[in-house]
């Protein structure tokens, strides 16, 4: 018989950007640390459609007050999703990212920060390289646009925060779990922003606050100033938005690994100098993608360019902007559900 922690973690393989196997099995050994046998099996009888107490109570056979214990411990602990509409609560299965990961950001310890670090070495970085595209997008500062170029409301982030009917912000887990081990940056730790259900999960659970439009923006343009990348998640309608740096960000640091990071993003955008460059270069040390070398002036390396424009705010000299890299433009899917659906095409765990 299959051990309980194996099919689980095939389960969430088989979720978002995945949840892979490893030699030393570390995986099981962070799973064990999160669930119980008992929430193993809860999480292995629900799906990510979400589902009344009642509804998973009959069709699995639970006794109900039991359940609706259980389904709630699991909900504070960060390991189920949970949505309340019109008094109604629901239940569902969730990834581990976006979901399991990011919903222990008040629960983690060094140790399990520890056992993280070492399972993305092993394992977890190259499946996030690979899915990098479907799961978070850079989306370009405004003002670092060529004029030329019309920008999209889903490439504009204060469009996106402004079309939200909750918003919520967190701490970024990426950048503190890497505090917590001693390595990674001193960048702005309060930067990611929850749209919607997953901003009242936030709220709800005491995982984050809620914030206004305003104040949304606000914490995106200082982050920016920070050298962080605007990601939000690649939707028109994205359930959050991430501001990311390239010594913490779990999607930033297995992209940089690779020689062509520009290939494994959905970017619009490319960054071009012009005669201008003094060569100061503020830019080399704002670009997260090390995809600037100064030589007699600012080169930037295409391959490695991700379209973010941290560097074109950077210039003192106006002598860098953004480019449209076609007349067509790349359009994410409308909703993060069908985010979800085009990353398991991706995957292959679902066919066309």
């Amino acid at each position: 018989m299959e051990d309980i922690y194996t099919a689980l973690q095939k389960r969430l393989d088989m979720y978002s950007l995945g949840f892979p196997e490893t030699q030393s099995k570390i995986e099981i050994t962070i799973l064990k640390k999160l669930f119980s046998e008992d929430d193993a099996k809860l999480f292995l009888d629900l799906s990510p459609m979400l589902e009344t107490a009642d509804s998973i109570a009959a069709r699995t056979g639970r006794q109900i007050n039991e359940l609706t214990s259980h389904l709630e411990d699991m909900v504070k602990r960060g390991l189920l999703f949970k949505r309340t509409k019109d008094g109604v609560s629901k239940y569902g299965a969730i990834p581990f990212i976006h979901g399991v990961f990011e919903f222990q950001v008040k629960r983690l310890s060094k140790d399990l920060a520890l056992l993280l670090e070492q399972y993305y070495e092993e394992g977890l970085s190259k499946a996030v390289a690979k899915n990098t595209n479907l799961f978070l997008r850079p989306i370009p500062v405004n003002e670092s646009i060529e004029t030329k170029s019309t920008v999209a409301p889903f490439e504009d982030a204060a469009a996106i925060i402004q079309q939200a009917s909750v918003i919520a912000v967190a701490d970024c887990i990426c950048r503190k779990e890497k505090k917590m081990i001693g390595k990674g940056c001193d960048k702005p730790m309060e930067t990611c922003l929850m749209f919607g259900s997953m901003a009242e999960y936030y709220i709800d659970n005491n995982l984050g606050r809620k914030i206004s439009a305003d104040e949304a923006i606000a914490i995106v343009k200082n982050a920016q100033k920070h050298g962080m990348v605007t990601q939000p998640g690649t939707a028109q309608n994205p359930a959050g938005m991430c501001s990311c740096c390239g010594d913490c960000c779990a999607v930033l640091l297995s992209i940089k690994r690779f020689p062509k990071p520009a290939e494994m993003v959905f970017s619009n955008y490319y960054a071009q100098t012009n005669d201008n460059c003094t060569a100061c270069g503020n830019c080399v040390d704002m670009c997260q993608m090390d995809a600037i070398e100064i030589t007699d002036i600012a080169h930037v390396n295409k391959d490695r360019c991700i379209g973010c424009g941290l560097c074109v705010i950077a210039c003192p000299n106006d002598a860098i902007k953004l480019m449209a890299k076609s007349d067509e433009k790349k359009i994410p899917p409308k909703t993060s559900g069908q985010q979800m659906m085009e990353m398991a095409k991706q995957r292959g765990i679902i066919k066309e």
